[in-house]
């Protein structure tokens, strides 16, 4: 993890197609409902979300995607976009979606690994890859082929477009120093995705729960710990109230993919016009929520430090090395067990290993916390 890479990369083209896409003659689709002013058939979607869209960078990104379509085409295309449990619980947004009782949803596939093992793989993986090398994966390295041919497999009715990319988040909030492994033993997490895998190897008692729940479950000792998001979304979550100690890197997720699914049925039924409008949407919404979600997370630090009195503390090597060979076994157990997961897994890597020529040459190591580069001497 010290040789990284920049994890930036140009979606800013999405921008200017959506330029040339507001003039696109409309078609309507299974749920068109009366006309539009400019002469086209109205579409109104009901999207379901898995995370409160108060939280900057991840939660808000879909707001973003519904306020786009709906500037795109003047109006006539309307993302209606409901809070957590609205419409139906966040762990049962998928079945929602793909039956039709709802239009779309929007979270992670990674909240659908109890139906779907190699879910996970298409949301976050642990020790990489970055955003950059990520999201190259899902949009030209077949990755997004690999996620629709999952949920057509596994009997699902479901469109996936990639909709938001967040980078590095934090390791988790602790109540008292981890220094060694045997201090994860017996502990209570609340712990997403592949990384709760490991944590679970390492002895910890992990739960997932909804981000709203995390607060007071730390604050009535039902949790010893938790990993949610980046500082700036913690912050909202309050998390550094109940817990004292945030770590980082974040190990368990060097980037984060949430996708907007929408019914099959309903986006076979729109013309190629609004499938472009949604899909540069998102596009849009993957460069946004990155950028956004990079800004604003160095104050969110020091604001923690200086006024909450958090320690940001840094793992050992030791400590890393410790998760790293937790993750490989926890990844060939999940491999052995279900064939879709290693065929996901293999590719992954396979384009990994391929990236590794340029990625492996091309950027410069970042510099540490404590070790800032400073004024270049005067020559």
């Amino acid at each position: 993890m010290t040789n990284t890479r920049n994890s930036s990369f140009l979606l800013a083209a999405a921008l200017a197609a959506m330029v040339l896409l507001v003039g696109c003659e409309p078609v309507g689709s299974s749920r068109s409902q009366g006309t539009a002013g400019n002469g086209g058939v109205k579409v109104e979607l009901k999207i379901a979300t898995c995370q409160p869209t108060n939280l900057p960078g991840l939660g808000d990104a879909i707001l973003g995607v519904a306020e786009r379509v709906a500037a795109m085409t003047a109006g006539r295309i309307e993302l209606t976009v409901h809070e957590p449990g609205a419409l139906v619980p966040p762990l049962e947004v998928l079945d929602a979606v793909a039956t039709g009782t709802i239009d779309g949803g929007f979270g992670p596939a990674g909240f659908w690994a109890g139906k779907m093992p190699a879910a996970p793989l298409f949301s976050a993986v642990p020790f990489g890859p970055e955003a950059g090398e990520y999201v190259a994966w899902m949009t030209h390295g077949g990755g997004l082929e690999l996620e629709q041919r999952m949920y057509e497999e596994a009997g699902f009715n479901v469109v996936p477009l990639p909709c938001c990319l967040l980078a590095a988040e934090t390791s988790g909030w602790f109540r008292k120093p981890v220094e060694t492994p045997a201090d994860l033993q017996g502990l209570k997490m609340r712990f997403y995705g592949l990384g709760g895998q490991v944590m679970q190897e390492l002895g910890v008692a992990v739960t997932v729960m909804p981000g709203g729940e995390i607060y007071q479950a730390l604050e009535k000792n039902v949790l010893d710990g938790t990993e949610y998001s980046m500082p700036a979304i913690d912050e909202k979550l309050g998390l550094a109230r109940v817990a004292s100690y945030n770590y980082f890197p974040g190990w368990h997720q060097q980037a984060t993919i949430l996708e907007l699914l929408i019914n099959k049925s309903i986006w076979q039924s729109l013309s190629a016009a609004d499938q472009a409008v949604i899909n540069t949407a998102c596009q849009a919404a993957m460069l946004d929520s990155f950028a956004k979600s990079e800004a604003i997370q160095a104050v969110a630090i020091r604001r923690n430090a200086e006024e909450r009195g958090v320690e940001n503390r840094i793992w050992s090597p030791e400590m890393l090395a410790v998760f790293e060979r937790t993750w490989q076994r926890v990844a060939q157990r999940e491999a052995d067990r279900n064939p879709f997961f290693q065929e996901v897994w293999e590719h992954l890597q396979a384009f990994r290993d391929d990236y590794r020529e340029w990625g492996g040459r091309a950027f410069l190591p970042r510099q540490s916390v404590d070790n800032r580069l400073t004024e270049p001497a005067a020559p």
